[in-house]
């Protein structure tokens, strides 16, 4: 019966995608979805429409029937025809219309509430548990049965005796990319991103036609004279609540009728594994914005690497990952970093390793220091490939978040801040230039007004990192000295800004950080060159007394994420680009998708005391298909009260030794995994290898000669368990060290060096092969 179900659910999607892809009329009349006079008469619909009863049934199959081995392909082959019933949107502009026709997404939207939860809820489970294809799976077009052929039977048992060994391998291995990879899982996310951003778009009219069913939503939003009704599937997936695993079925739906319950732990670890695809991004952002208990949840998870390092390595990897992600990812970050805990939660957080990090070693960092560099590295690139005002505002309404609640920040994440506004000030000083240079010539006038705008940007770019830094010198200071000694090392940039009428108020509590400190290195009368330790020692010295007198109060920088009321735009397009709808509907998707234009996601910076944004003239702010422009409104909040004064006690067990933020090179101690061990180019393989050939060419040598036998007669006669357990106790001994991230330099020297070691380790090693050798052409001991 399944097999049969399989194969109508297939043809019912071939036939429907082709109807719909070569439909003449915007009514898709070609549907013919209505009955001749004889089936009228048998009452088969129960007085129901053709795609109600079969969208009725369809859900109803995929709440109430468990996935298992016989279920699973039929499982998938309804939620591939539900996409394409769901495809009609494809055939639309951006921009819904309330003359626009859905015939099937629309009685969706329409199905009884507790349906509509059951549905949300399975899709989501199907997406957290990731059921893999059965074992020895296959897909079923043409069924076995006792009508078979011989040849047809034989060929069946051949192929799947042929394959098993794939089937095994794909079954068992789950930590592989493909090993980890569900199908029903990536359909079903599908499906449920395109149910949760669907909007109905319909007039005054239409509105109240729909009062008049029992199906009819209450709460619209206004828009030109039409109508966004409300999402039953997004109002479910916004008010879901957690629950344990294992009493999801006992509870299911049981309080109000339309509650989903699913557990929000398992929801973030699978998130966190598959933030690489954008449809999981798409749905990260939904709960985190939508669902305040999710929100909720993330926020008080004291792993949040879990989450946020999948998020840091594909912004990262910005060049090599669609815009919208990155968009999406960013959005997500700024609404976390409205919330005071995840900010201080984030820099407690230390990574023994980021092994994605290519630029330079990164060991024993916080979480929120790797977040700042990530971001500072986003408007870096940015500026000089992308150059998109949304990515840039959003990087540092993130870093204006974090700044009150910095803690323990890294050398390295202090001088990529400090270089931030080095290099924004060298743009803003070259268009300065420009401007003046070119304002007394009438016939470009044009240059001259876009080179303006663009001048008043990074005008605002530039207070908004000093309001970074002032935030963190006010609030922050005596637990952050290196970001006291990147300042001082790159005082000489703030200079040309002391006298400047937009900057030199936010400058008067860098100075005076910097005349502290400068002042307290000048009492110190040290004779000769001061070293980075030193400096280090006298910042970390004068924090502890660090009263914060002289420095002036600002009003707050506080960034929220506020989605504009008719955001559809977006996520319409957002969703017809991420969601990988069928296969066989690739043609009319190509087709339709070529038209679309990439849409900026509902989010902007409008702050006060800056001016208001605007585009470059070579910085692009991306529009939507309706020409508007999608911003998210940002306030700055007024914290009122004063420096709290800082205690010598409290602060001195908490400052760390900070690391040389100015050494060309660093001491490089190798992760301390085991498979980055024992890398061909860790430190382990090569230095183990060394001194076991030492110790065996030393005894082997000492052995002949005393006794006489050659290297193969020492093997023989007892010498090859003496050997193992050489091995395996100077293995142990040599990778204990290796494992708590001490490596041989750092505790070399004097004469025997650790060069020394691995050069007679080297020599040893050919000594050994080489005396073997002269044994065997020679046919006894070398002595």
């Amino acid at each position: 019966m399944h097999l049969k179900a399989i194969n109508a659910a297939y043809l019912s999607s071939v036939f429907l995608k082709h109807i719909i892809e070569n439909a003449v009329t915007d009514a898709l009349e070609e549907l013919c979805l209505s009955l001749n006079e004889d089936d009228k008469e048998s009452d088969v619909l129960s007085g129901q429409s053709v795609e109600y009863f079969v969208i009725h049934r369809v859900l109803n199959f995929i709440v109430t029937s468990d996935v298992s081995a016989h279920s699973y392909f039929l499982n998938h082959e309804l939620l591939n025809f539900m996409l394409v019933t769901m495809s009609t949107q494809l055939r639309s502009g951006p921009s819904p219309g309330p003359k626009e026709v859905h015939p099937f997404i629309d009685v969706i939207m329409i199905q009884d509430g507790a349906l509509v939860a059951s549905v949300v809820r399975r899709l989501l489970l199907n997406f957290m548990t990731r059921p893999r294809i059965p074992l020895g799976g296959y897909y079923p077009m043409h069924s076995v049965t006792s009508h078979s052929g011989v040849l047809q039977r034989v060929g069946f048992a051949a192929a799947n005796f042929v394959l098993l060994p794939y089937y095994t391998f794909n079954y068992l291995v789950s930590s592989s990319g493909e090993g980890t990879r569900s199908p029903l899982a990536e359909i079903s996310l599908d499906v449920l991103l395109v149910l949760v951003h669907f909007r109905k778009c319909a007039t005054l009219d239409g509105m109240m036609a729909m009062n008049n069913s029992v199906h009819a939503v209450s709460k619209f939003d206004i828009k030109e004279g039409s109508f966004f009704c409300e999402n039953p599937y997004c109002i479910a997936l916004n008010s879901a609540q957690d629950a344990p695993l294992d009493h999801i079925d006992n509870e299911g739906n049981a309080i109000g009728g339309a509650l989903v319950r699913l557990p929000f732990a398992s929801l973030f670890d699978t998130l966190g594994l598959c933030l690489a695809d954008e449809s999981a991004v798409l749905l990260l952002y939904s709960f985190v914005h939508g669902n305040s208990a999710f929100l909720e949840y993330v926020l008080v998870r004291t792993d949040l690497d879990t989450l946020i390092m999948p998020i840091l390595e594909t912004l990262y990897n910005v060049s090599k990952r669609p815009p919208n992600q990155i968009y999406m990812l960013l959005i997500v970050l700024l609404i976390l970093s409205q919330d005071s805990s995840f900010n201080a939660g984030i820099h407690k957080l230390i990574l023994n390793s980021v092994p994605w990090y290519e630029e330079r070693l990164l060991r024993h960092t916080s979480l929120g220091s790797l977040m700042v560099v990530v971001l500072i590295r986003i408007v870096n690139y940015n500026l000089t490939r992308m150059r998109d005002v949304y990515l840039h505002t959003n990087c540092l309404a993130i870093l204006a978040n974090m700044a009150p609640d910095v803690h323990r920040l890294s050398s390295y994440a202090s001088q990529r801040l400090v270089s931030l506004f080095d290099m924004l000030s060298r743009k803003y000083t070259k268009l300065a230039e420009l401007v003046d240079g070119k304002a007394f010539n009438v016939s470009t006038g044009s240059a001259i007004e876009d080179m303006s705008t663009e001048l008043h940007l990074y005008t605002d770019f530039l207070r908004i990192v000093l309001e970074i830094l002032n935030a963190i010198l006010t609030c922050a200071l005596p637990r952050n000295p290196e970001v006291v000694y990147a300042l001082m090392h790159r005082q000489e940039v703030f200079h040309p800004f002391k006298n400047h009428p937009r900057f030199n108020e936010l400058l008067e509590n860098i100075f005076t950080v910097l005349d502290f400190f400068n002042g307290r290195m000048d009492m110190q009368r040290k004779n000769g060159e001061w070293s980075v330790d030193n400096v280090l020692q006298v910042i970390i010295t004068n924090c502890r007394s660090w009263r914060g007198e002289g420095m002036k109060m600002f009003t707050q920088l506080r960034f929220t994420y506020e989605q504009e009321g008719h955001h559809e735009e977006f996520f319409y397009s957002l969703c017809m680009e991420a969601n990988s709808w069928p296969q066989m509907a690739a043609t009319m998707v190509v087709s339709s998708l070529s038209n679309l234009t990439v849409t900026t996601p509902p989010c902007g910076l409008i702050c006060q005391s800056l001016y208001p944004p605007s585009s470059f003239s070579n910085l692009r702010r991306r529009r939507s298909a309706t020409g508007k422009v999608l911003s998210v409104r940002c306030q700055a909040e007024q914290k009122r009260g004063d420096v709290e004064p800082q205690s010598t006690v409290e602060t001195k067990e908490e400052l760390p030794n900070p690391s040389l933020p100015t050494q060309s090179k660093r001491s490089e101690v190798k992760n301390t995994g085991l498979w980055d061990v024992l890398a061909f180019s860790g430190p382990g393989p090569e230095r183990i290898n060394g001194r076991l050939a030492m110790i065996g060419f030393a005894s082997a040598v000492a052995v002949e000669v005393a006794s006489g036998n050659d290297l193969a007669g020492q093997l023989s006669n007892g010498g090859l368990l003496w050997f193992a357990g050489a091995v395996a106790l100077f293995s142990v001994a040599s990778l204990v060290p290796l494992f708590r991230g001490v490596d041989a330099p750092e505790r070399s020297s004097g004469f025997m060096t650790a060069d020394a070691e691995l050069w007679n380790g080297r020599f040893a090693m050919l000594g050994l092969v080489g005396l073997a050798f002269t044994e065997y052409l020679k046919g006894g001991p070398l002595v």
